[in-house]
């Protein structure tokens, strides 16, 4: 599967108590894995949107810049941690798509003062949720980077 779907978290707790969150409610099972690197934890659960699992890497955001410069602004700069979202066993990108939506919208429901991004591919934001504001989806092909800043800019957190 070439395409990933990440939901992106901006938290003011520290990673391992946002993990825990997610797993209590998502009802996720923590699994160990000898590769983890230091802050990432490793969850499984039933899938919302297929028969199946759904597997979930929660890590700090690596991707983020904390200084961009104006052009090499993001989206996703001051979310502190990142969900990679798979359907265990599936190589349906359109599945995993789904999965991820779902998940994104039960996690802005049920923890109003989380801001949220949903990404495509590390290229498009899906949809953002900020507390206050409520959930937005974007357009198709809106990317995370400064080009589509006006379209984003009122949807994260600044």
């Amino acid at each position: 599967m070439s395409n990933s779907d990440t939901i992106f978290v901006a938290a003011e707790q520290p990673l391992v108590a946002l993990a825990g969150w997610l797993a209590d409610t998502l009802q996720l099972e923590r699994l160990d894995d000898p590769e983890l690197q230091a802050d990432q934890y490793f969850f499984r659960g039933r899938a919302r949107t297929v028969d199946g699992r759904v597997l979930l890497l929660v890590g700090p955001n690596i991707y983020g810049e904390s200084d961009p410069a104006p052009e090499d602004v993001s989206a996703i700069d001051r979310y502190t941690g990142v969900v990679d979202v798979r359907i265990s066993g599936s190589r349906n990108e359109e599945a995993q798509t789904k999965e991820a939506r779902a998940i994104f919208d039960e996690l802005a429901a049920t923890q109003p003062q989380v801001a949220l991004v949903l990404a495509k591919a590390m290229s498009w934001i899906v949809a953002a949720y900020l507390p206050g504001a409520g959930v937005h989806s974007f357009p198709p092909q809106t990317t995370l980077d400064a080009d589509d800043l006006d379209a984003w800019r009122p949807w994260i957190v600044g």
